[in-house]
């Protein structure tokens, strides 16, 4: 049922939220967030024109970022209507060939040593199998090639709106910490992995409400506290995940 759900997403949302799809990241209120991830992403991958894998790629639009980069992309989706509407995201680029997209079930791709990078970019936590999916990033990619995941942590399943959209429309809203992305990685054979945090949990620590002039020893020990977890993420936070082949 999930697949299945994944599959009529577009069409339950209804034209708003087409609309929506097809000009973010700008019709989006986190646009600022998800801009400063997708320049996170970005600036660890390898320099184009590297051959890049989007998977679970949806209207397309972080596809066009990296092409418009200079990456050879290739977004993948499960969905014909989103694979159409990156066609449409793609065409009001001003783009053609590239990027290309393709329908397919990303944890039964056929692609082999064929990518420099692969992206899931908030994409993996819907997989019903994230095993099989990162064992096709991991088979679509030349050796020394690199997997970026972008994916929330431990609650992400139980908040408010996963709640919502899973009552709505039947999607998977997983938690997708990096300790099982990277056990997962393990067990297909990546062999270099670091996490990294959030800019989104960049922002909120760096340039949100400013702190008391003057911080109480409990504040002081909160404040080092959420420094050490920005450098340092928990295997349970919201991470940026890069694993090496």
């Amino acid at each position: 049922m999930t697949k299945e759900a994944e599959q009529n997403y577009l069409a339950m949302i209804g034209d708003g939220g087409r609309e929506h799809s097809l000009r973010k990241p700008f019709s989006d209120a986190q646009c600022g967030l998800n801009l400063a991830s997708i320049g996170a992403i970005i600036s660890l991958l390898p320099s184009p024109p590297a051959r890049l894998l989007d998977m679970g790629c949806g209207g397309g639009w972080t596809s066009v970022f990296f092409a418009r980069y200079g990456f050879e992309v290739v977004g993948q989706d499960i969905a014909q209507d989103m694979i159409d509407l990156a066609h449409d995201n793609r065409t009001l680029n001003g783009l053609t060939a590239n990027p290309q997209f393709i329908r397919s079930d990303y944890e039964s791709l056929a692609f082999q040593a064929e990518f420099d990078c692969a992206v899931f970019f908030d994409s993996l936590h819907h997989a019903e199998d994230e095993l099989g999916a990162i064992r096709s990033a991991y088979d679509a990619l030349k050796p020394g090639g690199v997997l970026l995941t972008h994916e929330p942590g431990q609650g992400h399943s139980t908040a408010p709106g996963s709640l919502e959209a899973m009552r709505l429309y039947g999607v998977s809203e997983r938690d997708m910490p990096p300790h099982l992305i990277m056990q997962r990685g393990r067990e297909v054979g990546f062999r270099h992995f670091r996490v990294m945090p959030m800019p989104a949990d960049l922002n909120t620590l760096f340039y949100g409400r400013p702190p008391p002039p003057r911080l109480s020893r409990a504040g002081w020990r909160h404040a080092k506290k959420a420094l050490r977890m920005a450098f340092h993420p928990s295997h349970r936070a919201s991470s940026i995940v890069m694993m090496t082949k």
